[in-house]
């Protein structure tokens, strides 16, 4: 069935969103200035290490919500 607004399928277009999704944390985990500090700690960890765990977390994540959201595609 296509979309008439776009004239494209609409798991096509899912498809698009759910990849850009990936695209979220790559801005974040290249602008070095925002991680670049100790404080604040988090259970004794400085900022620049619990960062970096957090985002590999948040990755993972959006990477599987994207793999589910292609899947039937």
């Amino acid at each position: 069935m296509a979309d008439s607004s776009e004239g494209r399928p609409a798991g096509r277009r899912r498809a698009s969103w759910s990849l850009w999704l990936l695209l979220i944390l790559v801005p974040l985990t290249m602008w070095v200035p925002l991680y670049n500090r100790v404080e604040p700690t988090l259970a004794g960890f400085p900022f620049f290490y619990w960062f970096q765990l957090l985002s590999i977390v948040i990755g993972a994540v959006l990477t599987a919500l994207a793999y589910f959201m292609t899947k039937n595609d």
